[in-house]
């Protein structure tokens, strides 16, 4: 892939435009930059980052919309339509939908006070998805340390990378049956903590599913180490975010991280790099789809 610097001028143009409509989107509902972010990260965990994750269903192929990490919790699409169709506009055919989730994820970090870092282009668009590689790709909130590791490792992402990366749970929020039984059963959990979030978070499965609770309860719409500090504390919400700090081998880097937001916010930066380099689809392959919910 070439680096962003090597585009030309048309380019630079779209990419502004990228960065203007996630700034007005992030205006309107702060939430969205995690909801942004979090759509580069379930596009790249599943056969790397090709756009797979924006293909709606058609009566041939069940795409990854429907799988269970993302439904019911994958969101800003319609924003990652209106930008696609800015971009369109400005230069037909040129950027990819891969790469405008690739910007969107930089622009959205950086507005809400966290790092930026160039981004590289030149990524195209897979012509399908599938509902099965996103069910059994994306790491799920109830996986362990080990399972977590594995993932990342089987990616090219180190257990550094999956530190710093889960800090993008510094922003956003989760639904209650990511985090139910963690606040119910598991004893890692400051108790105050565990029982404050029960008081959105029912017991019973099937009540209250839906409702949310900040992934950091500090700072829900600003990018920073809050999120370890909350490690620290026995306070992360998801068992896989309080797993990076239960005794574990990532113990040291979230300790590191808690004290030395500065570190943290350059390896999160070369980590989102890293992760954008997954597999991508180059040169003759795949295509650069005009609208990002179908293929051409």
């Amino acid at each position: 892939m070439a680096t962003f610097s090597s585009f030309k001028a048309s380019i630079t143009l779209a990419i502004l435009l990228v960065l203007f409509a996630v700034h007005s989107a992030i205006q309107k509902e702060a939430r969205m930059g995690a909801s942004l972010l979090r759509l580069f990260f379930h596009d790249c965990f599943v056969n790397g980052c090709d756009g797979s994750v924006l293909l709606d269903d058609t009566s041939s192929m069940r795409g990854e919309k429907g799988a269970t990490p993302n439904r019911n919790s994958a969101r800003g699409f319609d924003v990652v339509d209106d930008i696609k169709s800015a971009v369109e506009k400005a230069c037909p055919g040129v950027v990819s939908c891969a790469d405008v989730l690739a910007v969107t994820a930089r622009d959205s970090v950086s507005i809400l006070g966290g790092p930026s870092w160039n981004v590289k282009l030149g990524r195209r668009d897979a012509k399908s998805a599938s509902l099965s590689a996103a069910n059994n790709g994306i790491p799920q909130p109830t996986a362990n340390l080990n399972a977590l590791i594995s993932r990342f490792s089987a990616l090219g992402l180190s257990s550094k990378d999956l530190v710093a990366l889960s800090g993008s749970h510094t922003i956003g929020q989760a639904r209650c049956t990511s985090f139910r039984a963690r606040i119910y059963n598991e004893s890692n959990i400051d108790t105050s903590f565990a029982r404050a979030r029960q008081g959105n978070c029912p017991r019973a499965r099937g009540s209250g599913d839906n409702n949310l609770a900040p992934l950091d309860l500090q700072t829900p719409t600003g990018f920073d180490n809050n999120y370890f500090k909350n490690l620290v504390s026995r306070r992360g919400l998801l068992h896989s975010d309080q797993q990076l700090f239960s005794g574990g081998s990532t113990d040291f880097a979230v300790k590191a991280y808690s004290s030395n937001p500065g570190s943290f916010a350059s390896d999160f930066a070369a980590a989102m790099i890293r992760m954008g380099d997954i597999s991508p689809l180059t040169g003759s392959s795949g295509e650069i789809r005009k609208n990002c919910r179908r293929k051409n």
